[in-house]
């Protein structure tokens, strides 16, 4: 598995060739991944060991169709319930658990569907995540806008009528630092009601301090709850730290955050045991901020710039249902969103079951929303995205088709008073 990604580059010269190897094949090399690293906050939390022991015990094949049987049967969904609707077991029952999917998404959302749509600001990075298309040592051409470039941006996306917006860096304090972070929050305040980040985690006091410059949530994934395997796939930065990545939500929730979204890279471990540790994870901070709004989502492995051959492990579309419907009926109350990472055809279909979240007119380069957006703009000063989206319609497109598809497009909900 671990081998499957790594991909050297003509550009990289000897030095940096031969310390990439050395993190590959040389686990000495590499940082505990348990370990703090100078700077990084440490919470009073049980959260994690809760998420992890449940994890770890978790034997998707001991779930017979019965269990799977019982947990349809009963009106409320426990953790055990939401084990056997994820098991292997629970394949031959997917039409009823999208049916009883479908019950809970109507009897809590209706026919609504949230559109939003993600602005990468930058994509320097300096981690060393070898799936990831801004990992830094991946040949691309990098890009970080200026505030006067992130407002254009802003200001073309907002005159398609959207509402909502989520800010992204690559992993880099050092580029994209918490106080350039905060001025495009300011901005996109201006622009849009509201305003989510998905950053490199922070301390509480910054996630304080971004919430105070206008950030409403944040969206941190996990990737892989799997510590070993999370060891094997994360050989270099600040990102190789487990414990501090996890406890991000929760650091984002003591700083001020009204919501935070949770996810696993489906693809990279286990999925069955990632979906269960990122529902649990999210379950138990819903208990602890009973206040908090929270999401999910579950996107899977997609293709990057220098390497066409990332693709996930053991989840095909029918696995990927039944994981979001398996959401759905554990966590009736929480947000789903469905990523640009999937084929048209297939959110169109999962909006009408569980998802409630849609991101529309996405790119995942950096500044070239203008070109994408009206064709115009320089096409030459744009940096390069993090990974092949599937579904590319634009906002107005996405809006349309979610109105035929007899659903309610909602582009904001909040009201500021």
């Amino acid at each position: 598995m671990e081998n499957t990604f790594f991909v050297d580059s003509e550009h990289l010269s000897p030095e940096v060739l031969k310390k990439k190897h050395q993190l590959e094949t040389d686990p000495a090399a590499r940082k505990d991944p348990m370990a703090y690293l100078p700077g990084m906050e440490v919470i009073d939390s049980d959260v994690r060991d809760r998420v992890l022991a449940e994890m770890n015990a978790y034997d998707p094949a001991r779930y017979t169709p019965r269990h799977v049987r019982a947990a349809l049967d009963h009106p409320t969904c426990s953790l055990e319930d939401f084990k056997a609707l994820l098991s292997p077991a629970a394949a031959p029952f997917l039409e009823e658990i999208a049916r009883r999917a479908h019950e809970e998404t109507q009897k809590h959302f209706g026919n609504t569907v949230y559109l939003f749509t993600p602005l990468y600001i930058a994509n320097y990075c300096e981690n060393y995540c070898v799936y990831c298309g801004f990992n830094c040592y991946n040949h691309i051409k990098r890009k970080k806008l200026t505030m006067e470039q992130v407002e254009h941006e802003m200001a073309v996306i907002a005159q398609s009528g959207m509402e909502e917006i989520l800010l992204l860096t690559g992993e880099s304090r050092a580029q994209s630092d918490v106080a350039y972070i905060g001025e495009a929050c300011k901005l996109a305040r201006k622009y849009f009601r509201m305003v989510g980040l998905e950053i490199y985690p922070v301390n509480t006091e910054e996630y304080r301090y971004l919430h105070d410059c206008g950030a409403d949530y944040v969206t941190v994934f996990q990737e892989t709850y799997d510590i070993k395997k999370y060891e094997t796939l994360h050989l270099l930065g600040h990102k190789r730290v487990w414990p501090y990545r996890f406890d991000a939500q929760e650091r984002a929730l003591r700083g001020g955050m009204r919501g935070v979204a949770f996810s696993a890279l489906l693809g990279l471990s286990d999925f069955r045991k990632d979906a269960l540790a990122t529902a649990l994870h999210a379950c138990l901070l819903q208990r602890k901020y009973p206040a908090a709004e929270l999401s999910l989502s579950c996107p899977r492995l997609r293709p990057i710039i220098n390497n066409d051959k990332i693709s996930p492990l053991d989840v095909g579309e029918k696995e990927l249902c039944q994981v979001l419907c398996a959401y759905r009926i554990f966590l009736p109350f929480v947000g789903i969103t469905v990523s640009s990472r999937e084929s048209a055809r297939f959110r169109d279909g999962i909006v009408k079951i569980a998802a409630t979240k849609i991101s529309a007119g996405v790119s995942t380069g950096i500044g070239d929303h203008e070109s994408k957006y009206t064709g115009q703009g320089p096409k030459d000063d744009q940096g390069d995205e993090q990974f092949e989206i599937d579904d590319s319609r634009s906002f107005s497109q996405m809006y349309r088709d979610m109105d035929q598809e007899g659903l309610q497009p909602v582009l904001n909900d909040y009201l500021y008073v």
